[in-house]
Order: C-alpha cells, then structure tokens, then sequence
C-alpha cells in the first residue's frame, strides 16, 4: 500500500468580515500529513503576528516552526488558522460587551468600543465553516482550539465558554482577564459551565507593568474557575516571572500550548 504525502503549505486568502469592514486576512498552515488524513486545527487571533519574522518589534510566534518540532519530536501536528486583527478595532473585536462593564479604559484607543460578540460571529459563521469545508482539519470539539494573547487571550476565552460544543480546548495567553471585575466575571461563568466545558491552557508573564496587572486576574481567574463549578482536571496556569508582554514571551510559550493540546486531541 502506497501512503501519499501532502507538503507543508502556507496559504492566504480573505473572507467578508462583519460589521462592513470589508475583507479580512486569513492564514492558513497546513503541516505535511498524509493525503486522506484529517488534522487537528487550531484558530489563533491576531494572524499578523503569527508567521512573520519581521512583523513586529519583537519577532513573529514562529508557529510552523513550533507545529515541525511538534511533528518531528512526537509525530503530531495541526492546522494553523491566523485571523488578521491588525487594525486600529483590535480591542474592540477582541473584547466582549456582554460580560461587564469595562475596566482599565486608559489602555485602550478613543475609538474603543467592545464588541467581541462581532468577531465571534465571523468565526464561528465565516471562518470555521470556510476551513472545514476547504482544509483538511478535524470537527469534533476534541481536536478544535482557539487561541490569543492580550485582548486575544480574552477572546478565545470568550469563544471557549460561548461555545463548549464546539471547542475542546482554549490558549489564553497573557489573558485581558482584568478587563472585568471579579463578579462580572463570576456571574458570567455561572451562566455558562456545563458538565462539558474546554480544557484552558491560561498563561502569564510579570515583568512589566500590563504583565503584572494581567497575572493578578489571571491568578484570579485560576481561583475563580472552581468556585462557578469548573472541573479542576480541566484547567492549569502557567506563570513565568520573567517573561513581558509581547510576541517573544508567547513563542517561547506557544510549543507547550501546542503539545498539550494536541495530547489531549483526539
């Protein structure tokens, strides 16, 4: 029996965004697998930051090179998706106006509107089913992720409890927990967990002044996931004190992530 294999290869295209903001810019990574073989996926915001070296002051994640070491070391691997959320309505997208009233406004642009539950329609409704239907990548929730830093961490935790059918598990990096209080919080999770909720991978640095604000509510947040009911199997924290905000801490943190995950895909 002859196995044929598919390279690797990094595609781009756009899909329609919502709120009439015209064209949005999708990447996807698809690592070398074999011609019939379906792949576990992995949706990330912030796709501009993801896969170019040169797009920012401190590198790009370098996810492929993360998704190779993966597949050389253990033999597995996923699909990459990279939403572009490089404009002046990140925040924005990236922040939902459903659980609380917002905290901490001096951090965002006088344009600052939340409106994540946007951003979470064109996932959930434009992107995954584009990708599903195009890419070969997995749709039980077991093998489906969704992952960001910053705004973007708080928004794939946003996706993971909006959608615990359809996500198995959330990388919330560097998380903008801190844009909410405790009890909005707390009253928005006991809204929402069920006896099948996403694995969370929560990460955080300390070592500049937003890192240490955000792992104080990520610290929270880790507290806080038991008293609504979380199951303690379901959730860890991962805290390096050395570690800023920015692209190189969640490169250096990415490979873990991406192992976890996909040791627990199935």
């Amino acid at each position: 029996m002859v196995i044929l294999m598919v390279n690797s290869e990094l595609k781009t295209f756009t899909l329609p965004f919502s709120n009439e903001r015209g064209e949005r810019k999708i990447w996807v990574y698809i690592p070398s697998h074999s011609e019939d073989e379906k792949l576990p996926v992995i949706y990330m915001t912030d796709g501009q930051n993801l896969f170019d070296e040169e797009s920012m002051e401190y590198g790009s994640w370098n996810v492929i090179s993360a998704v190779e070491n993966e597949q050389n070391n253990t033999g597995l691997s996923a699909v990459i998706v990279g939403i572009d959320n490089g404009n002046i309505y990140r925040d924005s997208e990236l922040t939902p106006k459903c659980i609380g009233e917002i905290q901490h406004r001096d951090y965002f642009n006088d344009i600052f509107s939340p409106e994540g539950e946007v951003f979470d329609s064109f996932l959930t409704d434009t992107v995954i089913p584009y990708i599903e239907n195009n890419f070969p990548v997995k749709k039980n929730k077991e093998s489906v992720s969704v992952c960001g830093s910053s705004s973007g961490g708080l928004q794939a935790f946003f996706e993971g409890m909006e959608h615990s059918d359809k996500f198995g598990f959330v990388g919330a990096l560097s998380p903008a927990f801190a844009v909410y209080t405790e009890d909005d919080w707390r009253a928005y999770l006991l809204s929402k967990v069920n006896g099948d909720m996403p694995y969370i991978y929560m990460y955080c640095g300390n070592a500049d002044p937003l890192e240490e604000i955000l792992m104080q509510s990520t610290e929270m947040m880790y507290d806080l996931l038991p008293e609504v009911g979380y199951p303690y199997d379901m959730f860890n924290e991962v805290l390096l004190f050395e570690n800023a905000h920015n692209e190189k801490a969640w490169r250096e943190i990415f490979p873990d992530f991406l192992h976890t995950f996909l040791d627990k895909a199935r």
